[in-house]
């Protein structure tokens, strides 16, 4: 395997821990208000528009990452 895909394996993985994170950080606050419960639609949703805004960041990021680590295209 080249750097490229070991970059790439780390990068999404670590895009999946980003957007983990922030979608049970923004999740508890509102299933501890009740304002839905845990399963539901509501949170669904929560993880998808989290998911959506996570998916748009990453790949707007790529390139810039790329070019910090300085990965060639091999």
């Amino acid at each position: 395997m080249t750097k490229k895909d070991w970059f790439g394996i780390v990068y999404v993985s670590l895009w999946v821990i980003i957007w983990g994170t922030i979608g049970s950080l923004i999740d508890l606050p509102l299933l501890n208000s009740g304002i839905y419960l845990a399963g539901s639609i509501g949170q669904i949703t929560t993880f998808t528009i989290t998911a959506i805004g996570s998916i748009a960041l990453s790949i707007w990021l790529f390139p810039k990452a790329e070019k910090i680590f300085k990965i060639d295209n091999e």
